[in-house]
């Protein structure tokens, strides 16, 4: 397996799902809470490996079928990480609000909560575009290393998500406040920017 290779999957899924988002402030919430965490984080990141996995394997099929899907597809990833770059940076010059993950009336049963996690994840399009059609391409750019690439993306989704869920308690005081969120939307730009030029340079 190649360490580099595999770096590049998991920082790319890092960037990609560390961006704000319903997800991650759900998790974010359940892990303040101390509410299912464990089934929280299991859920979104085994939800992500599947996707990643579907659109590693899947697009680089239809890729070998149809050539010329993947060209459009790079172009269409790079401008739709050029456009979410931009929108991060807007967020980075002028954001003035801290994520508010409050806390609720109480804790909810685990059905409840799993299914209300689940809904967040695989009924949200984003994460189909992040992780099937982004990941998915990008993958492309590693023909015989994809194994690699691939357990970087999953490695880089469960240790996000365990990371937000059971560091939310030290995290809160920290993202609590708008700059913590306007330096994070400054690298997720950089992060973005970067993908989106190696897209269209190949």
């Amino acid at each position: 397996m190649n360490p580099a290779i595999f770096l590049t999957g998991l920082m790319t899924a890092l960037s990609l799902i560390v961006a704000i988002g319903a997800q991650n402030a759900f998790v974010l919430r359940q892990g303040l809470r101390g509410d299912h965490v464990l089934a929280v984080c299991l859920t979104c990141a085994l939800s992500d490996a599947a996707l990643i996995v579907l659109g590693v394997t899947s697009f680089g099929k239809i890729s070998a079928l149809l050539p010329w899907i993947d060209p459009v597809m790079r172009v269409a990833g790079a401008a739709f990480l050029i456009w979410y770059g931009a929108r991060s940076l807007r967020a980075a010059l002028s954001g003035t609000e801290a994520l508010d993950a409050g806390h609720d009336r109480g804790p909810a049963g685990l059905r409840r909560t799993v299914l209300a996690c689940l809904a967040l994840t695989w009924l949200n399009p984003h994460v189909y575009l992040d992780t099937v059609v982004l990941l998915g391409t990008i993958s492309t750019r590693f023909a015989g290393s994809r194994i690699a690439f691939t357990a970087g993306a999953v490695t880089g989704s469960f240790v996000f998500f365990f990371a937000l869920g059971y560091g939310a308690a030290w995290l809160r005081p920290i993202f609590a406040k708008p700059i913590a969120w306007r330096i994070l939307e400054a690298l997720i730009t950089i992060v973005m920017w970067s993908i989106a030029a190696k897209l269209l340079l190949g």
